[in-house]
């Protein structure tokens, strides 16, 4: 079956700014299921990685576009004007024939334009539910954005690498015999369903 990746990919960042938007400026100091960022500095790299991947769908090699910048006054508005920069520049005529050079994996390889989306587009699921449990709201991704994740969350390499400074990803944890499809995601990317406890 092909799947448009760049059609999941903007429902998931669609999803995200829905979710951004209920951040008020008194959640900017809480805690988030990504170790020790507060909802300041997850806002802050997912604001980073939009504008990466959208440098990157465009051709951009250089490491500091992807350098985290101070948010801002208005964090919810930068967040969605870098959410509407990167779904545009996937949905470019040929984007999909281009090779993406992402620094932030490998300076050495590019990646083809499916690949690198997807990349984005299973950070943004896993993301989105970060926001979601740091501020007390309850998400869950449609389920065919579920169904398209669990193969790329199961393909992301996990063991000691994911220990390392600057992983993108916690080492995976195990999921429980009666674990949903999404939390079965979760645990792969080295998130509990249920935190914070």
């Amino acid at each position: 079956m092909h799947i448009d990746i760049r059609a999941l990919d903007a429902r998931a960042v669609q999803a995200s700014v829905a979710l951004v938007s209920k951040v008020s400026a008194d959640d900017l100091a809480r805690p988030t299921p990504c170790s020790a960022w507060t909802v300041a500095d997850l806002l802050a790299h997912m604001i980073v990685q939009h504008d990466g991947f959208a440098a990157a769908a465009n051709g951009a090699t250089d490491l500091s576009v992807w350098a985290v910048r101070p948010l801002g006054d208005d964090p919810v508005a930068a967040y969605r004007a870098a959410a509407e920069r990167v779904v545009a520049a996937f949905a470019a005529d040929g984007v999909l024939t281009r090779a993406f050079t992402l620094p932030e994996i490998s300076t050495e390889i590019t990646f083809e334009a499916p690949r690198a989306i997807g990349f984005h587009f299973i950070d943004y699921l896993a993301h989105g539910w970060d926001v979601a449990r740091a501020i007390g709201v309850e998400y869950t991704p449609e389920p065919d954005l579920v169904a398209a994740g669990l193969p790329i969350a199961e393909a992301v390499p996990d063991g000691d690498i994911r220990r390392q400074p600057g992983s993108a990803f916690a080492p995976g944890l195990a999921a429980s015999a009666d674990s949903t499809t999404w939390d079965r995601v979760l645990a792969l990317l080295g998130r509990s369903p249920a935190w914070p406890a």
